[in-house]
């Protein structure tokens, strides 16, 4: 009898054995309430758009990472972490140019010993940087329709369109960049500016230091009304102040393409764009950092870098009006691209030299001459 006993209840046993491994698989690979991973995310605001657009669908199909968006300019991003003037721990930074990544490495670098970031900086999107102007007052500047540095500067020194052959009640001559101490377009604005002023020969620190170079930042300083910390900042201020009190100004191509249905909507007649050459390309590039992030957040992260360069997101870049790193996608097929909408100047291929950011060096130089122009 005691041998059917036992006979009788191995069933049971059995049963209770595979629940006992069901319920260790399911501990082991689905995410538990309080064991997510949460990865920070610190962005240049140019990227805000898409990431915030992304951020659903990739804690859909990855629910134990909770992604926390954070925006800032580029420059400031670089300053806030290195002088921990955050309120939040951030586990990516992903500022607009892979320039900038380099330089935050160094800073930290000379501050302590070790490599700063988890794998190497990975890049996620790229544009180029143009002008855009509402469409009368670029007739006017650009008579030939190419962007001239040396036309906005002569207009920055005469100060009022009627000067220039504008209309007398266009009021004064008004340009706008990004706070070049804060953001990078405004730093890739002036290095572009110099370049040209000096002739087309590229840049160093040498060279950014002779009297007419001065005198321009000088020029543009006293001509630039408190210019804003980022560059979707700008843009946006732009289309809401109007001709008037906004005549041209140079941001992405990214953001510029975006935004050319709102500045039709809020002022009746948008803005062109102009390709600038020699123009700069940026490419927004993340780096995954060491600072009290956890081998579990940095994989999580890595799992959110991957998500982003994969081509259906890579599209959504596009649609928002960027250039994909991920060769497979091409501008021409992707749906609701900004580039089939007949935007006035938008081009597929741009005229001109597209050329690399400037160094780091060049870089800090240009910050100096800034805060030193008056």
């Amino acid at each position: 009898m005691a041998t059917k006993t036992r006979q009788s209840q191995n069933p049971t046993r059995l049963l209770t054995s595979i629940g006992i491994i069901l319920v260790s698989l399911g501990l082991t690979y689905a995410p538990l309430p309080g064991f997510n991973q949460t990865v920070v995310v610190v962005s240049g605001t140019e990227l805000a758009e898409p990431l915030q657009s992304l951020e659903a669908k990739f804690e859909e199909e990855n629910p134990g990472i909770d992604l926390e968006l954070k925006f800032q300019g580029s420059q400031d991003m670089v300053n806030n972490y290195i002088d921990n003037q955050n309120d939040f721990q951030p586990t990516v930074l992903i500022p607009a140019s892979s320039e900038i990544v380099q330089e935050l490495r160094d800073r930290i670098q000379a501050q302590q010993n070790g490599e700063p970031f988890y794998n190497t900086p990975q890049p996620i999107a790229k544009t180029i940087l143009v002008g855009v102007a509402w469409t009368q007052r670029g007739t006017i500047l650009f008579p030939n329709g190419r962007f001239q540095w040396q036309r906005v500067e002569q207009a920055m020194q005469a100060g009022n369109w009627e000067e220039i052959g504008g209309n007398n009640d266009w009021g004064s001559f008004d340009f706008v960049i990004t706070d070049p101490t804060r953001s990078n377009s405004g730093q890739v604005t002036l290095g572009l500016w110099a370049q040209s002023k000096l002739g087309g020969r590229p840049l160093s620190s040498a060279a950014l230091n002779n009297p007419e170079i001065n005198s321009l930042f000088s020029l543009i300083k006293r001509s630039v009304y408190q210019p804003p910390r980022s560059t979707d900042i700008l843009l946006q201020e732009f289309i809401s102040r109007g001709p008037n009190d906004a005549d041209v100004a140079t941001v992405y191509e990214s953001i510029a393409l975006y935004r050319w249905q709102q500045s039709a909507a809020n002022q009746g007649k948008p803005y062109q764009i102009y390709y600038l050459d020699p123009t700069i390309e940026t490419v927004s590039t993340a780096a995954i950092v060491r600072r009290n992030v956890s081998e579990g957040e940095a994989k999580a992260a890595q799992q959110f870098l991957e998500f982003l360069t994969q081509p259906p997101q890579q599209e959504v870049f596009v649609q928002y009006g960027f250039r994909p790193v991920n060769n497979t996608v091409d501008l021409q097929t992707v749906a609701n691209s900004p580039w089939s909408q007949t935007i006035p100047g938008a081009e597929i291929n741009p005229p001109g030299n597209v050329i690399p950011p400037p160094d780091k060096q060049v870089l800090t130089e240009i910050q100096r001459l800034w805060e030193r122009a008056n």
